[in-house]
């Protein structure tokens, strides 16, 4: 028993145990030595076999349908549609390490397969005549039968674009994927045409190496939009990127955006479906004023060159946009453009489309167009009571002659002598008139009298029976 009692001691103390305890911490410093290695190599295979997975899904993805080919099998299709997908939930999953959007590999063979899938020639335009569309933005809405894979495609690029380091990025995008991409935007699926606008955006305003070459490319699209052909479906889409390119110009501005103002933005408004990008051409043009206001009289003037004689959505558009600029314009520039700006507004007010009439004359609610005719009176004042006192004589519509006669009386009461001797110049103007037409008929009826005596003389000499002499 008492051996019994002491044999722990002589167990806690045996030198056996404590070369085993030893040799147990040894074992495990050796493997805690050696971890870092195993799980570097654990990762590295892991890696690689993820990038393994993702280069057989982007091989899968290479394959394009048409969707119109009775010959392809839905089965396929919808399978492309799932593994594109899945390559969509990498490639967003990958948003904080990014260590996928590091290889070079992966991201060569997703770049080749994102142009393999959407570069490709669009079909033929659809039937459509400019104008036909005047309050319908989509005007061109063809839906493309690739948007199911389209769209995929278009949102696993701009995650790409959203993430990518720039200089990488560099790498994978130049200037013929820029031109490839530019093209694109004549689709007629607008869906696809918003995608573009944003993944163009977005490289812009990441890849600052390529902002001179991309604003060269729009240019010659406006340009040969302008001067060349006769439709383009995306000119709204590239004037709103350029509407964000505009508000971010230094002032002063520099000659060569002062060249887009003056060569491109003000010509646009000549084509005759400016109705469908107008919204968007008007904010790029207020942008410039903003950023310098004595442009405004160019713009002014270039509008009024280009005003259309009978569309009459276009009159009221422009109306609409020279109230706006008038509202930003140098008010020095107010006694220069006061008598061009004024008697476009009267042929508007008198003209037969009610419409165009009523939108010119809301204009004169408006205190700073007011105040801008008020800087020139001497010279407007005659022509707006004339246009006036000619709508209240003459216009068809009821609603005109009542807006017409509200803003007779706000002459009036700004200057009621200056409007009576304008109403005296008027009837002067008038008896006048009416002198030169009776003295005018006068004339006519004289020469119409030696006509027909002339006449008389001709066949009294010509048609006489012949005489004769008889020997």
């Amino acid at each position: 028993m008492t051996t019994l009692r002491n044999s722990p001691k002589l167990y806690q103390g045996s030198p056996w145990k404590k070369t085993l305890t030893l040799q147990h911490l040894f074992d495990l410093d050796s493997t805690n030595m050696t971890s870092p290695k195993n799980v570097l190599s654990k990762l590295s295979s892991s890696s690689s076999s993820e990038n393994e997975d993702i280069l057989s899904l982007i091989t899968h993805c290479s394959v394009i349908f048409s969707f119109t080919n009775n010959l392809e099998s839905p089965s396929q299709q919808d399978f492309k549609t799932l593994k594109l997908t899945h390559i969509l939930s990498i490639v967003k999953s990958h948003n904080n390490n990014k260590t996928i959007l590091r290889d070079t590999d992966v991201l060569s063979s997703l770049f080749t397969m994102l142009s393999f899938n959407l570069f490709r020639p669009l079909p033929p335009p659809s039937n459509w005549i400019p104008g036909d569309f005047p309050n319908d933005e989509d005007f061109a809405s063809n839906p493309s039968p690739l948007w199911p894979h389209l769209q995929i495609i278009y949102e696993i690029l701009l995650w790409i674009i959203i993430n990518i380091d720039p200089d990488i990025l560099r790498n994978h995008v130049n200037n013929q994927f820029l031109l490839n991409l530019l093209a694109l935007f004549q689709s007629e699926d607008p869906r696809e045409r918003d995608c573009l606008k944003n993944i163009y955006h977005r490289i812009y305003s990441k890849c600052t190496i390529y902002r001179f070459f991309m604003r060269k490319s729009m240019k010659d699209v406006f340009l040969h939009y302008v001067f060349n052909c006769e439709r383009h479906c995306g000119i709204g889409e590239l004037l709103e990127i350029w509407g964000s390119i505009i508000n971010g110009f230094t002032v002063p501005l520099k000659e060569e955006h002062k060249l887009f103002l003056m060569r491109i933005l003000i010509p646009l408004h000549k084509r005759k479906g400016v109705q469908v990008y107008h919204r968007q051409l008007a904010y790029c043009v207020a942008q410039f004023v903003h950023k310098e206001p004595v442009l405004g009289g160019i713009i002014v003037r270039g509008i009024l060159r280009y005003w259309p004689v009978s569309n009459c959505q276009k009159e009221v558009l422009f109306i609409g946009e020279l109230e706006e600029l008038v509202e930003n314009i140098d008010p020095d520039q107010y006694r220069k453009l006061a008598l061009p700006l004024c008697s476009q507004i009267t042929r508007c007010l008198n003209s037969c489309n009610s419409q165009v009439a009523e939108r010119a004359l809301y204009i004169w609610n408006n205190e700073q167009f007011v105040k801008m005719a008020s800087s020139a009176m001497e010279q407007v004042f005659l022509v707006l009571v004339e246009g006036m006192e000619k709508n209240l004589k003459w216009h068809w519509s009821n609603s005109v002659k009542q807006l017409t006669q509200n803003v007779k009386l706000m002459f009036q009461e700004m200057d009621p002598d200056l409007y009576q001797n304008c109403l005296r110049e008027i009837k002067l103007k008038d008896s006048i008139a009416q002198n030169e037409e009776i003295t005018r008929k006068i004339k006519w009826e004289r020469i119409e009298f030696a006509a027909a005596n002339n006449n008389n003389n001709y066949s009294s000499h010509f048609l006489k029976p012949q005489q004769y002499i008889y020997v």
